[in-house]
Formats: structure tokens, sequence, C-alpha cells
């Protein structure tokens, strides 16, 4: 039996340890850090907890409706046991909610095609090699990007301030996210914050040899995989491979460390291809997308 419970009446402790345990497990599901990016959430619970899939939501006028918060790559179903029946989790879905957007992710292997579920894609690359391996695996415009960056001399700087990451961001990127706003950077600067607190994430940034910031990304830690939570280039920096050396200075750092490296994922061409020039594969995941709101709500939007 699947229960909806409301972020109070949420066992945390037992929630927490599924999320821990689960085969799925994913920093951006526990507790604190929706907590931080989630206007609201909810869970669909099975049994005691046996497993969780937490729902994101907002509310606009009186429709209640999910919606994929800002700095979350993946949720979906967390379980310690791989047989799940989706299914019953849809139920409870489509009755709580007539208006869904939200991600699973790469664990959740739903096999059935449906018409709510739309194929995304991550791109990740195995770093359990040595690094000079890894390095082979760079397409040539990859390897070349790195001799421009050691002939421009630029330099590393790890546990940078977060500040001045989401400041590059929001200079560069954000300009072409207008639908960004100084609520969802105010949750990235409290989430970073929290992620360096608690050991799970840290800042590389890159600067030249003028002593400016032209590259800085953060990245998650958590089980055998790395993330990219978020990162910037400044676009007026973009000739000596600034991006390039910042993604494989990191790698170089976790390889020992990890498994796997996960560029945070994109379905666009030109950056999937990106990513895929440094070695990594495509991984695909599902993302739940339905409206069965009335025909005259039907243009509601997150």
């Amino acid at each position: 039996m699947i229960r909806y419970l409301e972020r109070t009446a949420i066992d945390e402790e037992k929630y927490n340890l599924c999320i821990e345990k689960s085969l799925q497990s994913r920093l951006s599901a526990y507790t604190w850090y929706l907590d931080i990016v989630a206007e609201n959430w909810s869970v669909l619970v099975l049994e005691d907890y046996k497993a969780v899939m937490p729902i994101c939501w907002r509310k606009k006028g009186f429709v209640k409706y999910v919606y994929p918060p800002f700095w979350v790559l993946e949720l979906g179903v967390f379980s310690a046991e791989e047989a799940i029946d989706f299914q019953q989790f849809y139920k409870v879905l489509f009755s709580k909610f007539k208006f869904a957007e939200s991600k699973l992710n790469t664990c959740n292997n739903i096999q059935q095609k449906t018409s709510f579920l739309v194929t995304r894609q991550m791109q990740i690359l195995n770093i359990s090699d040595d690094a000079d391996k890894i390095l082979e695996s760079f397409r040539k415009d990859r390897k070349k990007d790195l001799q421009k960056a050691e002939k421009a001399e630029l330099q590393v700087k790890w546990n940078d301030d977060p500040k001045k990451l989401i400041q590059l961001f929001k200079n560069n990127v954000g300009q072409r996210t207008p639908f960004l706003v100084e609520k969802d950077y105010s949750n990235l600067l409290q989430l970073l914050t929290i992620c360096i607190e608690k050991k799970v994430g840290e800042v590389l940034s890159i600067y030249n040899s003028d002593n400016d910031l032209v590259a800085s990304g953060f990245f998650l830690k958590h089980k055998n995989t790395v993330t990219i939570l978020v990162s910037s280039t400044d676009f007026n920096f973009r000739k000596n491979g600034e991006n390039t050396f910042l993604i494989h200075t990191a790698i170089q750092k976790y390889h020992n460390q990890y498994q796997f490296f996960n560029f945070g994922g994109s379905s666009m061409e030109s950056i999937a291809n990106y990513f895929l020039s440094f070695g990594a594969k495509t991984k695909e995941y599902q993302q739940i997308k339905y409206n069965n709101l009335p025909s005259l709500l039907k243009k509601i939007k997150g």
C-alpha cells in the first residue's frame, strides 16, 4: 500500500535511511536537500518506507501541480530492492495531481512505454581507469583545448568562494536562462554552503594569468559518483580551453576516489556531444510529463 505524506508527516529518519540504502541513492532526494530547493514537497511511501518517491509541487490559484525544481538533476523512486512496481506510484500521483513534470533517475529501469514518460539523456564517464587511459578517451579537440590551457598558464583553485561561482553563472549562463529568479540563486547559495559543510560538494575555479575568474563549477560527491551540479565559463574568455581544463582538472582529482563522473546531463545535441567528447557514454532516463487539467487550465506553467 502506498501512502501520500505531506512534508510535516514524513518520518525523516526512516525516509533518509531509505534514500541512503537505496539502489538509486541521490543527494538530491534527501530531506535537507529538498527542503532548500523545493517550494513544497511531499512523498509517496510504500509500506513502512520500503520505497519512496519524493514529489516537488507548487500551487497556482487552487491548482497543485508537480514541477522540477532548479538544482535537482534526478528524483524518481528509491528502494533497496530492484523489483519495484512503478505503476502503483503512478496511480497515486495521478490521483493527487492533474499536472506533473518530474525527473526520474537513471536507475529507474522502466521498460513499458507510456504517453506520460519522456526519454531524456545524461552523459556519464567511467573514471575507474588510470589518468592516462581516461585522457586517451578524450577526443582530439578536447586534447587541443588542454594544450591551449597549458600555454595560457591557467591556474587552479579548489574550495573557492561559492558566491564567485554563482555570480559567474548569473553573468553568463544566467543571461540565457531568464526564467531563473533571485530566489533560485539564493537557494543555490544555501545549497552549496550546506553541501560544503556536509563535505559532499566542493567548488573548483579556474583563473587566467591576469587573475580573472574564467571558469568555475560545483561538484557533488555521493557514493561512487561525482556530478557537476552547476558550472559556467566567462563568455569573454573562451579561447584557451577554459571549460575543458575545468572538467579535466576535476576528473584528474576524482578518478582515484570515484567510479563515475556525471556531467549533469543534457538532451541538447550540441551540449551532449561536448560531454561525449570526453569519452563519456549516454545514459537514458525518463521524465514524467502529463497535463490532465480541464481545458481552460491546460496552459498552466510552472
